[in-house]
């Protein structure tokens, strides 16, 4: 298994179709400045708390009803209603986290805590290395959790603390951090049902703040016996997909047949990247969709616990070939595109040469194909027949969408429809989360009932997927690319281009049509300013908001599908998916250029 070292250094209840309004964001972030408002707020808390279902998952528009409900009894206003969230779902995982021992809890610390005047400390790839020196909140608070067994990180990254709990290492987070980076992590903790307690930072300046210090150290020494409730969780299953790619689970399940061969052996060498690739980096959302199905038709007992439940082999490879092929489409895209990086590395044919690059990718689908062929037995024939079907159907899919962006990029006529664009990414992406789902489906029995819900659910999660895709590359991807306007350099058909196109002056028009037949192969200065001047005229179209209403369009749909699904555990479940894989990134802002290249 992987260390917490390891991981540091790389960088639902039902719901009416109908969803409330989004929290007003600025009202999120003001904490109530006086002591005693902030203890009525937290008494009157735990107060309503007594007589919520703490089995159920929590949703953001159930704690912000909650929050809403607490603050009209208080006859407090709306500018409480972040601090109030923050407080319920404290409350909410009190007591589980207290049963947590503490070597399996996790003490997240923010930076801007430190004593900016002076301070020791230096800034590692993690965050701040923290000295215990006394000079600041920070040292006396992570020596307290030392000392009691807890796993200290000073740092706001998000992703490297979800990675190390999916990673099985972590049970719980204790924290501190402002509301603003608090409001970011929201659904991510509640989605993924990690137990936390977080204490809000007074203010959100970044520099010097303070909070409340004995509320920190009390929850940090939370202890008592074990919860007699669990909350509905899906980290269970997370971690079940995380670790079918770590060795030596890996190679159990999935044979090296060159393993054997001297390592100078160039078919045990090609074998080792193509298994390298295959474990490397990614959420392992695929895999995981396809566990989480085929557990929900089978009475979800995963996510009301850590064991007593159990995943065939047959079950766990049928996952690990729904990796195996987007790891190969990855490969070939890069290739086509020309992308420089991957999940923060260097893509493969920047490596090893577009050669090798493109047979690693033929033999991770091989490797795919084979991983649900050769246990047609215990999967029985027709079931195996079923899901390589659904699989080599993907498979024409993918490549027809992907063929489709390639010879609308060489096309000298870079017109381009809002419904044309939507048809390459229902092409391109609709078919992967359509393939995981279904298989997960029919290893748990006959998915003839569910054809139809799974390809128009995964269609719309699909192309929003898509869209949402498109924005993050406007806002910078650490997790996957580095590069910020990737697609304009790549020339890519993407559905922003379109909505541009149709918003723009006849003038701005033929301009981007001509920066993007400039675009690919620009470098330096070049590259930047055509970056720069496609995202002013972006702006001009206001692209970012008409993508932004899609996604809810798309999202909308999706869950009046997941509406009408039957059993409850399914329903839940996809209810789940449209709120992970839908998570929406900050639009970017204009005036805000955030152009990297790395390595182009």
């Amino acid at each position: 298994m992987t260390t917490v070292a390891e991981i540091e250094k790389e960088a639902a209840t039902e719901r009416a179709p109908t969803k409330p309004p989004k929290v007003n964001s600025a009202a999120f972030k003001e904490v109530p400045q006086d002591r005693t408002v902030r203890d009525r707020i937290r008494a009157a808390v735990e107060t309503f708390c007594k007589t919520v279902d703490k089995s159920k998952p929590l949703t953001r528009d159930l704690t912000r009803e909650m929050a809403e409900t607490v603050l009209k009894t208080l006859g407090l206003g709306e500018s409480c209603l972040g601090f109030t969230m923050v407080m319920l779902t404290n409350e909410f995982w009190r007591e589980q986290v207290a049963a947590i021992p503490f070597h399996r809890r996790l003490m997240l610390l923010p930076h801007c805590l430190k004593n900016a005047e002076g301070c020791p400390a230096e800034y590692d790839e993690l965050g701040l290395d923290c000295k215990k020196c006394g000079a600041c909140e920070v040292g006396d608070f992570r020596t307290k959790a030392e000392e009691l067994g807890y796993k200290v990180l000073v740092s706001e990254g998000t992703p490297i603390v979800l990675k190390i709990i999916v990673s099985g290492h972590i049970d719980a987070i204790v924290g501190v951090a402002c509301l603003n980076v608090l409001e970011k992590a929201f659904d991510k903790v509640l989605l993924a049902g990690i137990p936390c307690i977080a204490t809000p930072l007074l203010s959100s300046n970044c520099k010097n703040t303070s909070v409340d210090n004995d509320w920190v150290f009390e929850s940090i020494g939370l202890h008592t016996p074990p919860a007699g409730t669990k909350t509905k969780t899906y980290m269970h299953l997370m971690r079940a997909a995380n670790a079918l790619f770590d060795e030596p689970e890996l190679t159990r399940l999935v044979p090296r047949p060159r393993a054997a061969a001297p390592e100078t052996d160039p078919l045990r060498k090609h074998e080792t990247i193509a298994y390298d690739f295959l474990s490397r980096g990614g959420k392992r959302s695929r895999p995981f969709i396809t566990l989480a199905a085929y557990d929900a038709l089978k009475g979800a007992p995963a996510t009301l616990a850590e064991s007593g439940w159990e995943l065939s082999d047959s079950v766990k490879r049928a996952a690990i070939a729904i990796e195996s092929f987007h790891k190969a489409s990855l490969v070939h895209d890069d290739i086509e595109d020309d992308d420089a990086f991957r999940y923060g590395q260097e893509t493969l044919h920047r490596v090893h040469g577009v050669g090798t690059a493109i047979n690693v990718g033929d033999y991770l689908i091989g490797l795919g194909y084979r991983c649900v062929s050769r246990d047609r037995k215990p999967l029985g024939a027709e079931a195996a027949a079923d899901i390589l079907d659904k699989l080599a159907d993907a498979h024409l899919k993918l490549s027809e969408g992907q063929g489709a962006e390639l010879l609308w990029r060489e096309a000298k006529e870079k017109a381009l429809t809002t419904l044309d664009a939507l048809k390459i990414y229902a092409l391109k992406t609709s078919p992967a989360f359509e393939a995981a789902l279904y298989t997960g489906v029919r290893l748990a029995g006959d998915a003839s009932g569910y054809e139809k819900l799974i390809a128009d659910f995964s269609r719309n999660v699909g192309v929003a997927f898509q869209i949402l895709n498109d924005i993050k590359d406007w806002t910078g991807d650490e997790d996957n690319k580095l590069v910020s306007g990737q697609d304009v350099l790549a020339a890519r058909p993407t559905l922003l281009f379109s909505l541009a196109l149709e918003g723009l002056t006849p003038a701005q028009r033929e301009e981007l049509l001509h920066l993007i037949s400039q675009a690919r192969g620009a470098s330096g200065i070049a590259a930047e300013e055509i970056v720069s001047r496609v995202r002013h005229l972006y702006f001009a179209a206001k692209v970012f908001e008409k993508a932004d209403k899609l996604v809810d369009k798309f999202r909308a749909k999706a869950e009046a599908l997941a509406d009408e699904v039957q059993p409850t555990e399914f329903r839940e479940l996809l209810y789940y998916l449209v709120d992970s894989v839908l998570e929406k990134p900050e639009l970017p802002r204009q005036g805000v250029v955030q152009f990297v290249e790395l390595g182009r």
